[in-house]
Order: C-alpha cells, then structure tokens, then sequence
C-alpha cells in the first residue's frame, strides 16, 4: 500500500502509523490455501475458542489466580475478536480493495460466512537497515524492525500468551505451593 493513501495515516511521526490492511490468514500474514484452507482455518479457530473457554472455566473454579483469568480472557476476546472478522467481515462489507471497505446494505459482501479476512491496522515501523552481508540469504538486505500490522484482537492475544509463558510458574503454581507449606510439618515448641 503506498504512504498517504486512505490505507495509510501517520499518527505519532514515522513510527506509529494506522496502516489498512486486510489479513486472509493468520498471524504474520500466513495462510492455508485455497478457499477450502481459509474455512479449515475458520473452524480450527472456533474448536480453539471453545477448548479456551473450557480451560477459563476449569481454572475460574479452580479458584486460579485472578491475573490468570484476565491473562486467558485477554487470549479468549482477542480469538474472538479475529473469529468475529473472518465469520462476518466478508458479508457484511464490500471489497474495499485498497480504499475503505464500504458497509453492505444486503448483506452480499465480498465473501460468503466464514472466509472474511482480518482487518489489522496498527504499524509501528520503528527503524529500517539493512542486513549484514554475512548473514546467509538475506545478507545486505533492507529490514524494517516491527514491521507487523496488528489489531487489538492480536495484541490481547500476544499480551496474555506471552505474559503466561514469562509468569507460568508464579500463575499455576499457587496452589500447589499453599498445598505443600500447609502439609509441612509444624515445629512443636516446648513452653516450659
């Protein structure tokens, strides 16, 4: 998409930019091909949800940490939020190509129920280069760091995944741990 377009506005310098674009896959713009790899990846998406929301209530009766359950609610909304795109997005708006997409009066978007695409929109292109020319393949070329185009959706996902692959000792172990110190022996003391 070139700069300045409707696809693309500079809000806080070069760095923070909202940038339009429209995602067919997954995350770093992967996809499974093909119209039948976009309604697999839909449904896959959908048993994820489900297998998540499983795992909130079993650990909210479990009377888990509550920063757990914000952590796998962040993770929850932001599959959902994407989920509600890729279900939805294709009918209800038009092909928007590389200007805005427009609403659909009819409900005839530009795809059928569950082969939207994902709308990302926030760009934060911190710092260009280029690679040095010993690196093997990509050597010499230019490289834009934290070139991703993300949603709120994907930045709660990415928030709460990470935070409990930084935490996952201090967020599922409580209760393990409060089972051994209250199982330790106590120490009698004479009071004479």
């Amino acid at each position: 998409m070139i700069p300045g377009t409707l696809g693309e506005k500079h809000v806080i310098g070069d760095w923070f930019r909202l940038h339009f674009t429209e995602n067919d896959g997954m995350a770093f713009g992967l996809e499974l091909p093909g119209t039948w790899g976009k309604l697999v990846l839909t449904l896959f998406r959908l048993v994820a949800v489900t297998g998540i929301i499983y795992y909130l209530r079993l650990q909210a009766k479990m009377k888990a940490a509550n920063i757990t359950v914000v952590l796998l609610a962040l993770i929850l909304g932001g599959a959902l939020g994407n989920i509600i795109d890729s279900v939805f997005y294709g009918q209800w708006f038009t092909d928007g190509g590389f200007g805005l997409s427009e609403w659909s009066k009819e409900g005839n978007g530009y795809a059928p129920y569950f082969h939207g695409k994902v709308v990302d929109m926030f760009y934060f292109p911190l710092f260009h280069g280029h690679y040095p020319s010993w690196f093997p393949i990509i050597g010499g070329n230019r490289f834009t760091f934290f070139s991703a185009i993300f949603n709120i959706a994907d930045a709660a996902i990415s928030v709460g995944l990470i935070s409990i692959l930084v935490f996952k000792r201090s967020l599922f172990n409580t209760k393990v741990e409060e089972a051994t110190t209250s199982a330790e022996p106590q120490e009698i003391v004479n009071q004479d």
